[in-house]
């Protein structure tokens, strides 16, 4: 039976035929489908966020489906209504795109707060209630949202209960020259990424594998010593002096289950203290908040928590 490391491997392999560069990127999503989180990726248009999940959607063979998210969009359009149905004299459910395994959310700040909203009880709970009635979501049900920049026109921003149910905050920047050479390379070639049949892409990973991958993230080994360095590094977000809001327990769960997830991918049954870093910035800056002041002098939240992470004393073993 193949290792995680070997899955991990052959999806980003497939994701590559079509997705060049990123490897952050693509690197975090994987990771985050690997321990069933969720993940909002943020980027001005046209630098390969809906371009990821649709090679990823063609990767895993499971049901996909896709959301543009739109001011005028209601939360009935996103989790489905109940219909009455004048044969059976009774109300039916019609489920909407949300019962799927992975759930692009495209342009999710584009909505309005009440539609963001909807996503809320399927983030975090794999279920919808309608009319009082709960319906489970299939599994493994991933969320993987897309967002602009809150400075460009027609954005509401995530409410921050929103925000803290996402696993990772992945940042696109723009390629590097080289990658972008790749892209053109795709294009002479006759490859059109509007095309994704052009690529060749395979399935490499199906519902089932992704639940055992799953199960077995959960053996590996966490020792004591990396626990308490990952609660160093969290309450020192909450007392940090630019820190205004820092992160909370949540935080720490999914760093240490993210954690377990980078390890498997790389071959190994525990986690060090260099897997918590990577994560960290992933993980920390959508949950942290900076005083207004900070802000002011043009501070981020990723220079508060490099600060942070060089000031806490990693495990030496």
């Amino acid at each position: 039976m193949p290792t995680v490391e070997e899955h991990f491997e052959r999806a980003t392999r497939e994701i590559g035929k079509v997705l060049v560069g990123q490897h952050d990127l693509v690197e975090g999503t994987l990771i985050a489908l690997f321990c069933e989180g969720n993940v909002l990726i943020e980027g001005v248009p046209g630098l390969g966020k809906t371009l990821l999940v649709n090679a990823l959607s063609r990767a895993l063979s499971t049901q996909f489906k896709r959301v543009q998210f739109t001011p005028d969009l209601m939360p009935s359009d996103l989790t489905g209504t109940s219909i009455y149905q004048m044969a059976e004299r009774e109300f039916k459910f019609i489920p909407g795109p949300i019962f799927t395994n992975l759930l692009l959310a495209d342009e999710i700040n584009r909505a309005p707060p009440k539609t963001q909203s909807a996503l809320l009880e399927a983030m975090q709970e794999r279920q919808v209630t309608v009319d009082g009635v709960s319906h489970p979501l299939p599994r493994p049900f991933i969320t993987i949202a897309t967002q602009n920049p809150l400075e460009q026109e027609g954005t509401y921003p995530l409410p921050e209960a929103q925000l803290d149910r996402f696993m990772f905050k992945l940042l696109v920047d723009y390629p590097k020259i080289e990658e972008e050479r790749g892209i053109l390379t795709h294009y002479a070639a006759g490859r059109d990424i509007r095309d994704l049949s052009l690529f060749g892409l395979e399935p490499v990973l199906t519902g089932d594998i992704v639940l055992e991958i799953q199960q077995s993230i959960s053996k590996v080994i966490v020792e004591e010593s990396v626990i308490n360095y990952i609660t160093d590094i969290v309450a020192k977000t909450r007392n940090w002096p630019t820190v205004q809001i820092g992160a909370s327990p949540r935080a720490s769960v999914n760093i240490l289950l993210a954690s377990r997830a980078m390890a498997a991918c790389s071959g190994r049954n525990f986690v060090i203290p260099d897997d918590v870093k990577t994560l960290s910035p992933w993980i920390l800056r959508h949950r942290v908040r900076l005083r207004p002041e900070a802000e002011i002098e043009g501070a981020s939240t990723d220079d508060a928590i490099r600060e942070i992470l060089e000031s806490v004393e990693a495990p030496k073993k």
